[in-house]
């Protein structure tokens, strides 16, 4: 046993101190491409509720169970792949999600009805949720400790490009052969990397918490370069034993920092057009003035890619969400359509710096290997429940105040946030996650 307990601290020492190698490359972009496909499930959904509803396939109360199953899927999926993962192994959670979510997108291509149809979007949803979970924590624990943080705030950047493109497509191909060719596109697309992600190795660091050590090893080795190479890319650090705090500390710092980012960029992203609207301000219709105010995206998943690694984890969090609640305070200001658009990018770059630092990042860091995916599957599922109350919230709101109660109350979430993250919250930057 001793032998074992030292060897496997020695591993884990190895372990720390990798560098980028071919082998982490492979999973980076697997996961990414992966990850491109959850982002383009969000817009296809939407888009084939409105084109369904158009063709009269659909009425207005199956395209609302047809929405909502996909957020009840990802609900579901989320906890499924914490609970397998981390009891199971990584490689079972992470093979299972893909297959399930390109299996059903593509029987989905063929439904015979709306009815067949939600059914199919809930089970791929299942599998999608579980993506979310599985593919920011894969990144999390094969790359370098030192670079940890940079590249899974790099793999939500490439992530949302899954938008655009997706916006393209839909645009290039439902008016002209409907919304069936894009669910075969997205379903295929998903076999295909499904198919190249089979020999993808477990998690060096679930096999080395439960105790499979020789496993561990030859993973370990694959994952090494040369070590004049190694010394080349990186020069050497320190590297901080993290002491956790409680499971149910992290667990709730996870929880509102998650929920805190998604439902206020949900929130704002969904019911902005209706909200200027009621100020008598119409940008819904202008996909130039929208697509301006998204720009915002990229550029704050790249800020928070650099500044993750760069300055720490909390303070890029935590300025992030007050910067966000100001910025939201001077939005519900805006009378004017230049306003709007200056102030909506601003504010979408905030809410990315949040996805890319939050989602991608810190949920991961605050939990031990034996919890990490169940800890980040309960606080992704928590904020997905949150979010599907969110409309109906609003819609509540709306009906007797104004639209700027709903700017401040996204404001008011931030600050809760960041409070929370900046007394509750560990510095996790440059430290294992044992």
């Amino acid at each position: 046993m001793e032998i074992t307990q030292a060897s496997a601290t020695k591993l884990q020492k190895r372990l720390d101190h990798t560098v980028e190698s071919p082998l982490f490359y492979k999973i980076f972009w697997l996961v990414s491409a992966g990850m491109i496909l959850d982002a383009a499930d969000v817009y296809v959904a939407n888009a084939v509720a409105s084109t369904t509803l158009k063709n009269n396939w659909s009425t207005i109360q199956e395209n609302s169970y047809f929405l909502s199953s996909g957020f009840l899927g990802l609900f579901i999926g989320s906890l499924i792949a914490g609970f397998i993962g981390d009891l199971k192994g990584r490689k079972i959670a992470y093979q299972i999600n893909l297959l399930l979510f390109g299996v059903f997108t593509l029987i989905g291509a063929f439904a015979p009805n709306m009815i067949f149809l939600i059914i199919c979007r809930l089970i791929a949803s299942i599998g999608l949720g579980s993506e979310i979970v599985t593919g920011y924590s894969m990144v999390n624990e094969f790359a370098p400790v030192h670079n940890r943080g940079k590249w899974c705030a790099a793999t939500s950047l490439i992530a949302n490009c899954g938008a655009p493109i997706t916006m393209l497509l839909c645009t290039v191909i439902i008016p002209r052969f409907s919304w069936r060719p894009i669910f075969v596109i997205i379903g295929v697309s998903a076999g295909i990397l499904w198919y190249l992600r089979k020999d993808i190795p477990e998690s060096p660091r679930w096999l080395l918490a439960h105790g499979q050590v020789k496993q561990a090893q030859s993973i370990i080795e694959e994952l090494e370069v040369p070590h004049a190479q190694a010394t080349q890319k990186v020069a050497p650090r320190k590297i901080v034993k993290t002491s956790h705090p409680s499971l149910i500390t992290s667990l709730f710092v996870a929880t509102v920092s998650v929920s805190a980012t998604i439902v206020c960029q949900y929130t704002f992203t969904s019911w902005v057009p209706t909200l200027l609207v009621q100020r008598h301000i119409d940008i819904g219709n202008s996909l130039g003035l929208s697509t301006l105010m998204m720009l915002g995206a990229p550029v704050g998943c790249a800020i928070g890619a650099y500044l993750i690694d760069k300055i720490g984890r909390k303070v890029t969090i935590v300025p992030a969400f007050f910067m966000t609640a100001i910025l939201g305070v001077f939005y519900a200001k805006q009378d004017s359509v230049v306003g709007v658009v200056i102030f909506g990018f601003l504010l979408t770059v905030g809410f990315y710096v949040l996805m890319a630092s939050v989602v991608a990042v810190y949920v991961d860091d605050l939990f031990p290997t034996k919890f990490r995916f169940r800890g980040a599957g309960i606080a992704n599922g928590i904020a997905k429940l949150l979010t599907v109350a969110m409309p109906v919230t609003v819609a509540w709101l709306l009906s007797f105040t104004t639209a700027n109660v709903i700017f401040w109350l996204i404001s008011a979430v931030a600050v809760f946030a960041g409070a929370v993250v900046w007394f509750l919250g560990e510095e996790t930057n440059q430290k294992d996650i044992n």
